[in-house]
């Protein structure tokens, strides 16, 4: 999250906003991540 927050900082975007979206912006992530996976070895 840390990292995350510099980022957005580095990138002028607003820091608090980033940490309510984050959450949800890993969750979907992840799913993506856990199907291209699931694609490439099914």
């Amino acid at each position: 999250m840390g990292t995350a927050l510099a980022l957005a900082q580095a990138l002028g975007v607003n820091t608090l906003i980033t940490a309510e979206l984050l959450p949800e912006i890993e969750a979907v992530m992840v799913r993506k991540l856990n199907e291209q996976i699931g694609e490439n070895h099914g």
